[in-house]
């Protein structure tokens, strides 16, 4: 437990640069677990047939009520553990009934704005002791659809600074995916995709689980790009769902290699839950994130930021008091450098981790103050703790 509460007493710079002066340009990237950001409505997933039906760009979530007076799509195709209403394609979610006023919950609109405040508190100050403004560009994890992202950055922690929404809604068993915001004064999307996972249990039949969400654009003029992660969890014991997450890794290897041979000059962040520590193999061996600057290859190019602060002890989470750091950012070797130029590089990456995200009594203690206890809501914010990196350059 002592070395789970390490965090609060660590700050630790990635790395040690000659100069020790006054930052320059700075911008701050990060990503945040938002905890089952759902709106109260009952509602299921329907394809709305913008794109191909079988690997839609978007769907809707939408009241179950209102199905009945869609207008009837053409339908090709197997749509599982889902239903045919007519020629609608509709995929029930499993927490359309748990977070609504009428569950064990008592989700109520009350609760649903305390939610959205408190994670927009969050995400407005990750990083801001460096950057003195919010995040540049945030990645969110667990988000129910669109709509509770929009109400997120109209919150007035958030409002000022014009988050635009990167979403597409994923054909995960409970509903929930993965997003990501940004300043539209500093960052410029050129183009977004999400990447389909595909996992098989052992009896062959098909898991569904969150896409990789891909983003290309220019962060205050320079090409970057952004791949936002939520892996298979450990549900069924660590080891014997490791190959889902292998999967996962070797999908993500795919899509960073994939941009970084079109333009090797492209800046690579791979961030999210990844569900394994920087230590286990689908990390270590399939995405090959290297632990140290040092060990950079041409075979070798991502980075862990999060394993020096693995190695000291610090964690996101922690479950049944064993602590883990599966809230990572990995970025490409190009980002690494020993001095300041005119380009981004790494100066610092961290677990945000402020007080009020602490547990400071009961059981819990010393843990991420999430916002659920069973269905009694806390009032807190989340069961993972944000990570982020800090860039720097010249003006």
């Amino acid at each position: 437990m002592k070395r789970f509460m390490s965090f609060m007493a660590v700050v630790f710079s990635i790395m040690a640069f000659a100069q020790q002066g006054k930052l320059r340009k700075v911008a701050a990237v990060g990503f945040l677990n938002v905890e089952n950001l759902w709106d109260t409505i009952r509602s299921a997933d329907y394809i709305d047939g913008t794109k191909d039906i079988r690997n839609p760009a978007f769907h809707r979530s939408i009241p179950i009520d209102s199905i009945q007076f869609l207008e009837a799509e053409k339908y090709d195709g197997p749509w599982s553990d889902g239903a045919l209403i007519g020629k609608k394609a509709v995929r029930y979610q499993s927490g359309a009934e748990e977070f609504t006023p009428k569950s064990a919950k008592n989700y109520t609109t009350k609760i649903y704005k305390a939610k959205l405040a408190n994670e927009a508190k969050v995400i407005a100050e990750m990083g801001a002791q460096y950057t003195k403004t919010a995040p540049a560009v945030v990645g969110l994890i667990e988000v129910e659809n669109r709509q509770v992202i929009e109400d997120l950055v109209k919150q007035p922690a958030l409002a000022k600074y014009d988050y635009g929404i990167i979403h597409y809604n994923s054909y995960d068993y409970r509903g929930i995916d993965v997003a990501l915001i940004y300043q539209k004064r500093r960052f410029t999307p050129t183009n977004s995709l999400k990447k389909e996972l595909k996992i098989f249990g052992d009896n062959g039949k098909r898991e569904y689980t969150r896409d990789i969400l891909v983003v290309t654009g220019f962060l205050d003029n320079e090409k970057v790009a952004f791949f936002m992660n939520h892996w298979p969890s450990r549900r069924g014991g660590e080891a014997i769902s490791l190959p889902k997450r292998n999967a996962a890794a070797a999908l993500l290897k795919q899509q960073m290699d994939s941009i970084r041979t079109a333009d090797p000059s492209t800046k690579l962040f791979a961030m999210g839950d990844f569900n394994d520590d920087p230590v286990s193999p689908s990390l270590k061996n399939h995405l090959k994130a290297a632990a140290s600057p040092k060990d950079l290859t041409e075979e070798a190019p991502y980075l862990n930021l999060m394993y020096p602060l693995y190695k000291k002890g610090i964690a996101s989470l922690a479950y049944q008091d064993a602590p883990n750091l599966f809230d990572q950012i990995i970025v490409s070797k190009n980002l690494m450098s020993d001095q300041v130029t005119k380009e981004y590089s790494v100066y610092k990456a961290e677990i945000f981790a402020p007080a009020y995200l602490v547990n400071k009594e009961g059981n819990y203690k010393g843990y991420p103050f999430r916002s659920w206890n069973g269905d009694q809501f806390t009032g807190g914010y989340s069961d993972h703790f944000p990570a982020f990196v800090i860039l720097q350059k010249e003006p």
